[in-house]
C-alpha cells in the first residue's frame, strides 16, 4: 500500500510504501510534465538507493533526496503506521 506524505507547490506527489520486511521503506516521486505527462523516481529508504528514475535529471534527484533526507524519520514512522492520515487520526 502507497500513502501520500507531501505535494510540493510544483505539483510533485511524494507517496511512501508500508515498512517492508527488510525494513527498508519506497519513496515514490511523481510529477506531471506537459510533454511526457509524467516524470518518476523511486527512492529506497533508510539507504537512499534512486531506481527506476524517468525523466529528472540528476539535479531533480539531488533536491528531491535533499527533500526526503529532511524528513525520513517522519517517513519511516508513518510507514509503521499506515500512513500520516492514520497517525494524525484523519
Amino acid at each position: 500500500m502507497m500513502y501520500p506524505f507531501m505535494t510540493l507547490n510544483d505539483g510533485t506527489e511524494i507517496v511512501h510504501s508500508d515498512m517492508l520486511a527488510d525494513g527498508r521503506v519506497k519513496v515514490y516521486i511523481e510529477k506531471p510534465d506537459d510533454r511526457d505527462c509524467f516524470h518518476n523516481a523511486t527512492c529506497m529508504l533508510p539507504t537512499y538507493e534512486w531506481f527506476d528514475v524517468n525523466g529528472f535529471t540528476r539535479d531533480d534527484i539531488a533536491r528531491y533526496q535533499g527533500i526526503i533526507e529532511s524528513c525520513a524519520h517522519l517517513i519511516i514512522e508513518f510507514s509503521q503506521t499506515r500512513g500520516f492520515d492514520y497517525a494524525a487520526g484523519f
